[in-house]
């Protein structure tokens, strides 16, 4: 997955990802969309306060700018994708504004395509990735990740046709690219389909998840394989032209990437940490629908624990 469960609210500009119309010609671009995509320390709509004995902590070069410089793909709602001004907006955005508030820091958004976002960060563009990621053991060798929500994998199919996420060989299936749908279920399953004398499947691969839900809504493949919570949306928007396929499976956590080994990672679980114990980040969850995988703890690296 890239990025579980509950259906989310009603939220602003929500057929924005069904529609195709999410502008990301501005990529790379914190300024991108024709906004101003920084959330300043009051902005996080849910009364937080800076602290200044977490904000003391913060990098020095963090700390002097006042800006945490943050790395996102935002076609990814309700998680992370854009306003009708191309602001980032989303339960992953809000919660990381509540960070950057709680440290007395802008947070600074970036979009930029999925899988850039990592080595984005190991250069030291980005101080944090927060974009949905999925913590595995192969990303953790490149990042660290403080885990703060546990998703898992849903499939979804046309209308009227059942498919069988176990059972797809032969069938074309839609992803987003780089996602661990894309890089580790996918080539797994269809391998498993030759290994037995089968056909591959036939993965289609899109640049942003929009793209993949487009796809299927369009009947241009037969299914999609995606992050439920981003399921279960697309579902609720389109659900006269699409459906779940089968059960939610393969539970993960979720991570906000960070330097490997850096001093923000402490930072950031321990904000995280005083946002869960304040209820702030229960707030969030409830917002937008999504309780249903929230942490009691914020970790660190939690699939290396696994």
């Amino acid at each position: 997955m890239r990025r579980i469960l509950a259906l989310p609210v009603a939220v602003v500009a929500a057929a924005l990802l069904l529609t195709g119309c999410v502008n990301n010609q501005d990529s790379e671009n914190p300024q991108g969309g024709g906004g101003d995509n920084s959330a300043s320390a009051d902005a996080s709509g849910y009364g937080v306060t800076k602290d200044d004995a977490l904000a003391a902590t913060l990098p020095d070069a963090v700390r002097s700018a006042g800006v945490l410089k943050i790395g996102t793909d935002p076609t990814y709602a309700p998680n992370e994708y854009k306003d009708n001004a191309g602001n980032p907006i989303g339960w992953d955005i809000d919660l990381a504004n509540a960070m950057a508030a709680k440290l007395g820091v802008k947070a600074e958004y970036t979009a930029a395509k999925f899988d850039n976002i990592i080595p984005s960060i190991v250069g030291g563009k980005y101080d944090l990735g927060v974009s949905s990621f999925t913590d595995t053991t192969e990303r953790e060798k490149q990042v660290d990740f403080v885990n703060y929500y546990n998703a898992g994998i849903l499939w979804a199919s046309v209308k009227g046709k059942d498919v069988d996420p176990d059972n797809a060989c032969g069938l074309k299936v839609a992803v987003e690219d780089g996602t661990y749908e894309d890089t580790e279920e996918l080539p797994a399953k269809s391998k498993a389909c030759t290994d037995a004398g089968k056909e591959k499947i036939q993965v289609f691969k899109y640049d942003g998840q929009d793209g993949a839900t487009n796809a299927l809504v369009l009947g241009q493949v037969d299914a999609m394989s995606a992050d439920s919570p981003i399921t279960e949306y697309a579902i609720h928007q389109k659900q006269d032209k699409i459906q779940a396929a089968g059960e939610t499976f393969d539970i993960a956590p979720y991570g906000f990437a960070t330097a490997k080994g850096g001093e923000l990672t402490d930072v950031i679980k321990n904000t995280l940490q005083t946002l869960i114990d304040d209820g702030t980040y229960a707030k969030i969850l409830q917002k937008w629908g999504v309780e249903d995988g929230a942490v009691t703890a914020a970790d660190v690296n939690a699939a290396s624990k696994q």
